[in-house]
């Protein structure tokens, strides 16, 4: 069987829900204060890897930056599947 017939598994690094939700809060609260949307601006940080994407105002991009982007993405889909069980 060729690897790549094989399904890989994850692991994600186990890190506290509460510290990335009151981060992507603070992201969030900063990019609107600049007069971004918040969505468009973290989904192109999260699909390029660039942390251009977030302001630097309010230590913004230093909040992201310190989230694992496998993280975010984790704690997103999570959301995202248990609205809809």
């Amino acid at each position: 069987m060729d690897l790549q017939d094989k399904t890989r598994t994850f692991s994600a690094v186990d890190v506290k829900k509460s510290d990335i939700a009151n981060m992507i809060k603070q992201v969030c609260t900063a990019l609107e204060a600049k007069g971004y949307r918040p969505l468009d601006q973290i989904v192109g940080y999260l699909v390029s890897g660039d942390p251009s994407y977030i302001t630097s105002y309010n230590d913004a991009r230093l909040m992201m930056q310190k989230i694992e982007r496998n993280d975010l993405l984790e704690e997103i889909v999570g959301a995202y599947l248990e609205k809809l069980g």
